[in-house]
């Protein structure tokens, strides 16, 4: 009887699983792909959800699943759901967290699956953050530059010149200007520095800071130079010799600084072009601000950026279908749709033409007058990179500008100690 039953059983499982058929496949040939978004906030969610059921309607044949993620965490995640056979199809990340999943094998090469269209809309420079050895293993679609959000009564009250795209303050001016706002308990500048590399290394593209150098054979080393040296030994010199910056913020997230910068403790924070979303919603009834471009050093305004992203895994048995949906949501209308929605820049060209990105409301027009200027994060495409920043640079740079250490110590420990750290990535 239990021999049977067991049998009955079993018969019963197959028959099932017959009818599923298997990798995201139901009975009637119709594709299931599941696509997980890390979309947080209430405009970005809606826009992706909407796209995703705008596909659906006109894709009878081919189904998106909308799973919700989130960037907390997601690094640690995704590397789980790879090794488990459990990734999404098609995977929402940043460029700068890709290295390890494309040199690992978990990331499909795009080359051959993405449309003529999408390559040539999206320039060179922003294809580059998503470029590993020769193989594209993500789209980036939304990218934001750092940017000074000002309390534009207190700068006017003080007459200083007002930076503009075609004319951004220099390093120097900058560091004049914070020290001439200061005094009496307040602040030219609140510098949120919890992660300090990003910020850091990014910036100092503007002064032609590299800080990675790959020579011939394609080895990676850390270089700490003089054009590395203007950003940071700038806000060093705010915090420790002018007094112009505010120590206690240098521990701090962005949105930590904002009730400072509302109420009048801050004259400028350096802040994602993204923050003006909280600064909307949380700024009191008639405060005043203002986007200004950061400043410039002798390569202008250029600033390193790592985009949002769209890949599609490895394993995932429709890659052909997941790159059509990444068309899809990709082209120019959707593009600016999900941009709006997450208060950032598209890398679209078409889509960075849309009107609704060259508004003085809410200065979208001075943030869209920088993304010529955006390039690729100087360590997106760095081996060892994320241990290198964790245990080595984010202490060495938390030490250099509380005052801790001088520049001499954090070049030592960001060369020597750094490149023996990458050296273990690169034998």
């Amino acid at each position: 009887m239990r021999t049977r039953l067991l049998l009955g059983c079993l018969a019963l499982v197959l028959l099932l699983a017959g009818c599923t058929g298997g990798d995201g496949d139901s009975a009637d040939g119709r594709i299931t792909l599941r696509f997980q978004s890390l979309a947080w906030q209430e405009e970005s969610v809606q826009a992706n959800e909407e796209l995703v059921k705008e596909w659906n309607a006109g894709h009878p044949d081919v189904e998106v699943e909308y799973v919700q993620g989130s960037w907390d965490g997601v690094h640690d995640q995704l590397l789980t759901s790879f090794e488990g056979g459990e990734a999404p199809d098609i995977i929402h990340d940043a460029s700068d967290d890709l290295a390890d999943f494309a040199y690992g094998g978990y990331l499909a090469d795009l080359t051959d699956l993405l449309p003529a269209r999408l390559r040539s809309d999206i320039p060179q420079r922003s294809w580059e953050t998503a470029t590993f050895g020769d193989g594209i293993y993500g789209v980036p679609f939304l990218q934001e530059p750092r940017v000074l959000v000002a309390n534009a009564k207190w700068l006017k009250q003080a007459g200083v010149r007002i930076p503009t795209p075609e004319r951004p303050w220099s390093w120097a001016e900058f560091r004049a200007i914070t020290e001439r706002l200061s005094g009496d308990g307040k602040y030219g500048v609140a510098w949120p520095l919890k992660e300090p590399v990003s910020a850091t290394l990014n910036l100092s593209l503007s002064s032609g800071g590299q800080l990675f150098h790959r020579d011939a054979e394609g080895k990676v080393t850390v270089r700490f130079g003089a054009d590395d040296e203007v950003m940071p030994r700038t806000v060093h010199d705010q915090v420790n010799a002018d007094r112009s910056a505010s120590p206690t913020t240098l521990g701090s997230g962005g949105s930590d600084t904002l009730p400072g910068f509302f109420g009048g403790r801050y004259a400028m924070v350096p802040l994602g072009f993204s923050y003006r979303q909280q600064i909307v919603q949380q700024a009191p009834k008639g405060f005043d601000w203002q986007v200004l471009p950061a400043p410039a050093g002798a390569d202008g305004l250029t600033q390193g950026v790592s985009p949002q992203t769209l890949s599609i895994a490895e394993d995932s048995p429709h890659k052909r279908e997941a790159a059509e949906f990444i068309d899809f949501l990709l082209r120019p209308d959707n593009m600016v749709r999900l941009a709006l929605g997450d208060w950032m820049l598209p890398t679209g060209t078409e889509a960075l033409k849309d009107p609704a990105l060259h508004t003085a409301e809410n200065d979208w027009a001075t943030g869209t007058a920088l993304a010529a200027h955006l390039r690729s994060a100087p360590a997106q495409s760095v081996r060892g990179y994320p241990e290198w920043k964790d245990k080595i640079a984010t202490p060495a740079f938390q030490e250099y500008y509380s005052g801790a250490i001088g520049l001499a110590e954090l070049r030592e420990r960001l060369e020597e100690d750094g490149n023996l750290v990458l050296a273990r990535y690169q034998r």
